[in-house]
């Protein structure tokens, strides 16, 4: 399986990376501590088992807006502007299958702080990040993360 993502400008990228470091100094899951070097701040827009596809019209503006709970994931949610949409509509519909996902109505826009958090940390993490400015910037290249080889390609 194929991951299309969206990669920040480097002060946003930094910003998030920045959000990593603070919820793992005070003890709290965080994406700071995954060590793997594709870890990266990224927008995902879809999951597929095919790459093919257009090129994706970047760089794109990007606004990174409040720290927000998505099931047990902590994220920093991103504007879902219509350009950001169109960009995901197109790319879902030139990957065409029944294992991409997911749809263009499914889509929530978001860039992970930390995954797996538990209940009983999820407060302290909101709390932690709560009032963060919006950051606003660019969506500049994309790139394809492979869950089986764990190893990324440039788009």
């Amino acid at each position: 399986m194929h991951t299309v993502e969206l990669l920040l400008d480097p002060r946003l990228e930094q910003g998030v990376r920045d959000l990593w470091d603070r919820l793992h100094q005070a003890g709290l899951p965080s994406l700071a501590t995954h060590r793997h070097p594709t870890n990266r701040p990224h927008l995902t827009l879809l999951s597929a088992a095919s790459l093919a596809g257009p090129p994706l019209p970047l760089p794109v503006p990007a606004e990174l807006g409040p720290a927000r709970l998505l099931g047990r994931a902590l994220v920093r949610e991103v504007t879902p502007t219509a350009e950001l949409r169109q960009i995901q509509a197109g790319v879902w519909s030139a990957r065409p299958g029944e294992d991409r996902w997911p749809p263009p109505p499914d889509w929530t826009p978001h860039v992970s702080l930390a995954l797996n958090v538990p209940a009983g940390r999820r407060e302290a993490a909101l709390h932690l990040l709560a009032g963060w400015p919006a950051a606003h910037g660019h969506f500049v290249a994309a790139r394809s993360y492979d869950t089986e080889t764990r190893t990324v390609t440039d788009l």
